[in-house]
């Protein structure tokens, strides 16, 4: 039997983790304008619809951690939130984007289905307390810094504000300079919390800073990542979708083309079933006993 994980509901039509199937958050990196975002989360809708997929939308609306003081950060907190609104309410589509301060919380809450914390910011007492006072559900990236079981000091943050409403997600560790590493054993490890975890396949193939100014990556990786991680469990996969990815505004270098993301969400289903029903009940009693 797979290893159980608690089911989240993100609103009254879409629940994810528990006995529920393989879920995907997608979008850009950023909100590049407000009709870039609607229609390509019309296309990410349409495709997740045929194959029966649960599809959250994600996208920054300022990207605060950006490489370089001249790189585009997004429309900023009030015009973003309005163009996610705008998604959420005439496609009916839960979305998802992340703080990076806690004056945003309270103005994200009103229209975000899921907040995130990003992996940067995931040591950040503050900032995980005040989106748990909210009750809405969490994203939690894993920091590049920190290795699969630190994950469960955040887990320990959130749910001290009564918000066990919490999704983990795994996106590589820091491995020499400008370098990720995914560690497939974070899938597992994490999971054992009983949360439901996610499998970030573009910023898991990300080079941070690696261009210098900008973020490099090998997006020609991310089927195998995703697949990988699916394959021991994840719970649902966070992708980078543009359009035409050397175009984006942000995460050019790690992010799948659309036109792609038909077949490997199938792929995907087809992994999940088999994880499902393969899995290895032990590995949700591994233990960090070095």
């Amino acid at each position: 039997m797979p290893i159980a994980t608690k089911e989240i509901s993100i609103n009254k039509k879409v629940s994810v983790g528990g006995s529920n199937p393989f879920f995907l958050i997608a979008g850009p990196c950023v909100i590049e304008s407000k009709d870039h975002a609607y229609n390509l989360a019309i296309e990410i809708k349409q495709t997740c619809e045929k194959l029966q997929i649960s599809f959250i939308f994600k996208a920054s609306y300022d990207k605060a951690n950006r490489s370089s003081i001249s790189s585009y950060r997004g429309p900023g907190l009030k015009e973003g939130l309005e163009i996610l609104r705008t998604i959420k309410e005439e496609l009916d589509i839960p979305v998802l984007s992340d703080v990076h301060e806690t004056y945003q919380i309270d103005e994200a809450a009103k229209t975000l289905d899921i907040i995130q914390i990003p992996a940067l910011l995931s040591r950040q007492t503050d900032l995980i307390i005040g989106a748990a006072k909210t009750q809405k559900p969490l994203n939690l990236k894993k920091g590049q810094f920190s290795s699969p079981y630190e994950m469960k000091n955040a887990v320990e943050k959130a749910v001290s504000q009564g918000n066990e409403n919490i999704i983990l997600t795994e996106r590589g560790t820091f491995f020499g300079y400008n370098n990720l590493v995914f560690d497939i054993r974070s899938i597992p490890i994490m999971k054992n919390w009983g949360f439901p975890v996610v499998i970030d396949a573009s910023h898991s193939v990300q080079k941070p800073g690696g261009e210098g100014t900008f973020s490099g990556g090998e997006a020609g990786f991310i089927p195998y990542i995703a697949k990988a991680g699916t394959s021991v469990g994840a719970d649902g996969v966070f992708l980078e979708v543009h359009e035409n990815p050397p175009k984006a505004r942000s995460d050019s270098r790690n992010s799948l083309k659309l036109n792609e993301l038909h077949n490997l969400l199938l792929s995907l289903q087809e992994l999940k079933k088999a994880a499902d029903i393969n899995s290895n009940p032990h590995w949700g009693i591994i233990k960090n006993d070095d």
